[in-house]
């Protein structure tokens, strides 16, 4: 069985969900972009993922400032306004009936090429989107196992080739490093930057915490992920020391907890790295307690949209 921090409880409804592609919806089955799509053919696209909780689109802000600079950064003009993507966002939930445990996915690509090829110039539309909005709730279960992890071999990319802040279609890598911890007995994988320090997860940014205080990296060769901001503004909100600097497996290995974010899964613990035991417990005290900061952040961005 598939464990891991995108592990969902199982919705029948997701079978009946509505996919929007260019203003039409469509079934799941029948939910299909050409393949002469630009991020079929070279990954030439990003995405954007979005967490509907309570009737609100939690972090809504945060998420769109992300997929514009995103779409900047690879030179994609984008046709709508955000504003206009808020209204598209809010079609779609409304064409499901979907109020609250809902994981909203937008992806955008360049469009439709002429032939197969690489250069932008051969797009012949305009960008190609996509809306999947599916009930997932992160399961329990899963968060209460906790997760294990392997350092892989491949890398966290340099900024000056492809930054790993940028959210786009292009994750072979990541995939890479995934297969290397899944073959070696891992849920997921830890990743080094080009330096050597530790980066961040396959899909999710990676957290320690040693005598007290939490690390994280410096930020510069990972996915700045939206809930990786909300803990370090949690522990400053509530006088936990927070550190972003460059540390190494020797302090992984020695850490007094370790857990990893997302916006799917919020906080998960990770309770054994390259098969070495972190920790007394599955949830260390303050993996536990900022995982309780991280849920009053989400119900004060609900409350402020009320």
């Amino acid at each position: 069985m598939v464990h891991g921090t995108h592990n969902a409880v199982a919705d029948d409804r997701n079978k009946n969900i509505k996919i929007y592609i260019n203003g039409e919806f469509f079934n799941r089955e029948d939910a299909k972009i050409s393949v002469f799509d630009s991020g079929y053919l070279v990954g030439d696209g990003i995405w954007e993922a979005l967490r509907l909780h309570q009737g609100v689109l939690v972090f809504l802000d945060d998420h769109l400032e992300r997929l514009w600079m995103s779409a900047a950064t690879v030179g994609m003009q984008l046709p709508f306004t955000k504003d206009e993507l808020i209204h598209t966002i809010w079609s779609v939930l409304k064409k499901n009936d979907m109020t609250d445990d809902v994981h909203v996915r937008i992806m955008i690509t360049r469009g439709i090429k002429k032939t197969p090829s690489q250069d932008p110039r051969l797009t012949i539309s305009g960008p190609n989107i996509v809306i999947i909005p599916e009930y997932k709730k992160a399961s329990e279960d899963s968060k209460n196992k906790g997760i294990t992890l392997f350092t892989s071999t491949i890398r966290r990319g340099s900024p000056d080739y492809l930054d790993p802040r940028l959210n786009c279609h292009s994750k072979l890598h990541e995939v890479q490093a995934l297969i290397q911890a899944i073959e070696a007995g891992a849920d997921e994988a830890l990743m080094l930057d080009v330096n050597g320090f530790v980066s961040t997860c396959n899909a999710t940014n990676f957290f320690i915490v040693k005598n007290g205080e939490v690390w994280t990296s410096t930020g510069q060769y990972c996915m700045n992920g939206i809930t990786r901001a909300k803990v370090i503004e949690a522990c400053l909100r509530n006088g936990i020391v927070c550190h972003q600097k460059n540390f190494s497996l020797f302090d992984v290995y020695g850490a007094d907890e370790a857990f990893v974010t997302g916006t799917f899964g919020g906080l998960t613990p990770v309770t054994k790295i390259d098969g070495r035991r972190i920790g007394e417990q599955t949830y260390g005290d303050i993996t536990r307690a900022l995982s309780g900061f991280y849920k009053d952040l989400i119900k004060e961005a609900v409350s402020n949209e009320k």
